[in-house]
This record gives structure tokens, C-alpha cells and sequence, in this order.
């Protein structure tokens, strides 16, 4: 067997675990010492538990040899941003208040994972509380960037975009308010998808702002996001806010190719500021898409000065709501940027919050009616900017990584981000591709279908 058994992807890994040539606690192993390998220097995790990790890979080994079912991440390692309850195992949260914390249950999510046979090898490093774009907390350092160690990873589910990009697992979980999936995946060179709102349980996730938080993969391959969000999408009945929205195969029409797909390009926003670089190289991937025989249209983006106001005007009070209490009585637990964006909350009022909310409502009727009534995507950069020094991570650099993310979690609209180059300090390029609500099938689709034709996604970085 290879030795590189630590960049297979969940499709190739599956695939030889059932024809019984990779053993899961072969796979395991070769992560688990990837870990070892490296983790000192990527500094991805909070939390490795390996014993457990070893005891589920070989339970799973024991079902393959007996020819028992198995299910679609059988022997499959997947890791958890520290937000996500996994029985038994302490949830910090990224954060100083929460380090002795240990989740009572597993997440809804987590429970899914390891229904359909995946193993956790441990919790991953964040933005504390997921309260963050850069990924530098505080409390359990930087998660590095593993193209360059010196680099942000992007956040807040930084330890989950490293540790994909490291080869330190096949998968991870991240939460996604702003960007928190996007960013990372977009800055570390990997696949992030948030699914539409409502499309996967948050139950037994600890919560940034409930009405803008979303759970989804973060993976090496398109493929592979796809099969991780068939086990975790679905209807969850202790749920209030998951839908009972029909969840397809998403892997079946993930071949369907790009031809006739409509996809537009903004004409606003979402190409100023921009870095010259990133512009390029999602320039040149939009004329790949064309030439694979998509449509590529201009169109309009409704509202799109004010929802950049209406995501903070609803994130930060909803933020503090559940914080309120650590806020009042160990406010100086808190790392300072964390602590600040939290007492901005409190200057919103009611009205505030109110306003912002009937604002989403009406952006949300605009894009349904006059964008994506014309096109079945909108395509933009993932981040106006690459991954930048870990010193630099100021507000001024979170506030350019969240631009053109977060008015995907407004909208509630699925958004995915693929790579699609490299600047000239090898550092990644992320596409963003976003679609109408309920339909990640077709983001699925366009976006594997420009990961077949690159190969960007097969790049390592130099660890």
C-alpha cells in the first residue's frame, strides 16, 4: 500500500475498505501518525483521541471481515471543529470559559457520522467561540496555514480547513455564520460547503447566531462534500429550524457537466477591492466554466449595499444573547477581539435587530425574483485576499475575508467554495459558487465538474 495513505480521499478510501485491500485501522493509522507527524507545527487540534479513534477503526475492520453492513463513511476518519458535542469528550469551544467542558452527547450531526461508520479522531482547533475570520485564538494559538506556516488558515473553523489541507484527516465539520466554512476552504485549498439553512441539524452545536449558523463539510474533494452531506442533511424532529425539504442523491447527478448551466456574474460588489491575483485566477475559471459550455451572464445582486449591515446587525446581538451571562460575570476570560465584537452587540437596539430581519426577508424575495429567476448560480471569489501573515489578523483582514460570504448566510442560499489557483506565493485561490435555496445538487454539480477539468485539488502543500 502507498504511503501516502493519508491523502486518499472518503471515495477512494470507501471504495478499498469494502473490496477489503485498506483496512480502517490501516487508513486510521497512517492519520493518526500524520498527526503526529505534523501537529506540532500545524497546530489543527485541541483534542486527538486516538485510542477511541484505534477502537472504532478496528470494530469497523471486524464488521468488514464478517461482511456485515456497513454504511458510506465505513472506516472513515472525520474530525470535529470544537464546537460539535461528541460524548465523552471535552467541547472547549476554542475558549478559556469552556476548557473543562465535556459534551453529556454527541451533536446531531456527529450521531450521523458515526451511524454511517465514520471514526473521530478528535476535536479541531477555532476562532474562539467561532467568533472570528483568522483563526488566531488566544487561548490554544494560531491554526497554520499548511502552504505556509506562517500563514493564517482562515476562520473560524480554522482547525478544520488545516487539518484537511494537512492530510491529518479525510474530513471535517465546520460551522459556517459569515464564511466560516468559505474562508478556510478558500485560504487552505480545500473544498467548504454550507448547505442551505435549515438543511443540516445544528442540534448539540454550540451557537454563534442562530438564525445565521450553518453545519457543513469541509473535504480534499467536491465528491466527497457531496457524500458527507447526503449522511448529515435531512429532517431533525428535535430541530425546530431543519426543514422537511426532500434531501436527493447528491452524488448521482454529480457528472451532469456544466452545459447550459446558467451562471451569473455579478455586477456589483463582488469584484471590488479585489485582490489583482484572486481576480485572475477566478476570471480565468469563469472562461474554463464557458468553455465547458455554461452560460456565463451578468446580473444584479438586489440590496447588496445594506445586507453587509444587516449580517452584523443580526449576528452580533444574537451573539451576545447567548454569551450574556460569561459576559457578565468573566468578561476578561474572553480573548479581546472576541470580548470587543461582543460588546458591540450591546449597541444595537431592538429596532436594530428588527429592521435587519425584514431586511433579510426582502433581499431574500429580490434575489428570488430578479437573480435567480435569470441563473442558476452566481459565481464570485471566495475572498477578495489570500492568506495573510499571522500577525496581520486585524479587523481590517477579518473584515475583507468575510465581504463576499457572509451574504450567502443572509440569504440562507447554499455557497461552496472550490479551488481554482494559486498566487505567485503558492498561496490558494478559492471559487465561490452559490445557488438557490435546497438546490446543493447543482452547486455540487458545476463544482465538480471544474474540479474534473483542473487540478488544482490535487496540489499538496509543502509539508
Amino acid at each position: 500500500m502507498t504511503t501516502d495513505i493519508h491523502w486518499f480521499s472518503i471515495a477512494e478510501a470507501t471504495e478499498l475498505i469494502v473490496a477489503r485491500k485498506l483496512s480502517p485501522v490501516e487508513f486510521t493509522e497512517a492519520l493518526l501518525r500524520r498527526i503526529e507527524g505534523i501537529e506540532g507545527r500545524v497546530n489543527a487540534f485541541i483534542t486527538v483521541d486516538g485510542d477511541a479513534a484505534m477502537t472504532a477503526a478496528s470494530t469497523a475492520a471486524d464488521a468488514i471481515a464478517k461482511g456485515g453492513e456497513h454504511g458510506p463513511l465505513h472506516g472513515v476518519p472525520v474530525a470535529l471543529k470544537d464546537i460539535f458535542g461528541l460524548a465523552g469528550v471535552r467541547m472547549t469551544a476554542g475558549s478559556k470559559i469552556l476548557a473543562e467542558n465535556v459534551a453529556a452527547e454527541d451533536a446531531e450531526a456527529t450521531a450521523r457520522l458515526r451511524a454511517a461508520g465514520a471514526i473521530i479522531p478528535g476535536k479541531l482547533n477555532l476562532h474562539e467561540f467561532a467568533f472570528g475570520a483568522t483563526g488566531v485564538n488566544p487561548h490554544y494559538g494560531a491554526a497554520r496555514n499548511p502552504w505556509d506556516l506562517e500563514r493564517i488558515t482562515g476562520g473560524s473553523s480554522s482547525g478544520s480547513g488545516a487539518s484537511v489541507a494537512g492530510g491529518e484527516c479525510a474530513a471535517a465539520l465546520g460551522t459556517d455564520t459569515g464564511g466560516s466554512i468559505r474562508i478556510p476552504a478558500s485560504l487552505c485549498g480545500i473544498v467548504g460547503l454550507k448547505p442551505t439553512y435549515g438543511r443540516v441539524s445544528r442540534r448539540g452545536v454550540l451557537p454563534l447566531s442562530w438564525s445565521l449558523d450553518h453545519v457543513g463539510p469541509m473535504t480534499r474533494t467536491v465528491e466527497d462534500a457531496a457524500i458527507i452531506l447526503q449522511v448529515i442533511a435531512g429532517r431533525d424532529t428535535a430541530e425546530a429550524s431543519t426543514s422537511d425539504e426532500p434531501v436527493p442523491d447528491y452524488t448521482q447527478g454529480l457528472r451532469g457537466g456544466v452545459q447550459g448551466l446558467r451562471i451569473g456574474v455579478p455586477k456589483q460588489f463582488f469584484f471590488e477591492n479585489v485582490d489583482a491575483e484572486v481576480e485572475s485566477a477566478v476570471r480565468s475559471a469563469l472562461s474554463l466554466l464557458e468553455a465547458m459550455g455554461a452560460v456565463i451572464l451578468e446580473v444584479a445582486v438586489p440590496l447588496i449595499s445594506e445586507i453587509p449591515g444587516g449580517v452584523t446587525a443580526i449576528m452580533l446581538p444574537e451573539a451576545l444573547a447567548y454569551h450574556q451571562k460569561w459576559m457578565s460575570e468573566r468578561p476578561d476570560d474572553y480573548g479581546d477581539d472576541v470580548r470587543y465584537r461582543l460588546e458591540l452587540g450591546a449597541t444595537f437596539l431592538a429596532v436594530h435587530y428588527v429592521q435587519a430581519q425584514r431586511l433579510r426577508e426582502l433581499a431574500i424575495e429580490a434575489w428570488r425574483a430578479e437573480t435567480f429567476s435569470k441563473v442558476d448560480l452566481i459565481a464570485t471569489p471566495t475572498t477578495p485576499i489570500t492568506a495573510r501573515a499571522i500577525e496581520q489578523g486585524d479587523l481590517q483582514v477579518t473584515f475583507n475575508l468575510i465581504r463576499f460570504t457572509n451574504p450567502f448566510n443572509f440569504l440562507g442560499v447554499p455557497a461552496i467554495s472550490v479551488p481554482c489557483g494559486f498566487s505567485g506565493e503558492g498561496l490558494p485561490v478559492g471559487l465561490q459558487l452559490a445557488g438557490r435555496w435546497w438546490d446543493e445538487a447543482t452547486v455540487l454539480r458545476a463544482a465538480h465538474a471544474y474540479e474534473q477539468a483542473t487540478d488544482w485539488h490535487q496540489r499538496r502543500p509543502p509539508l
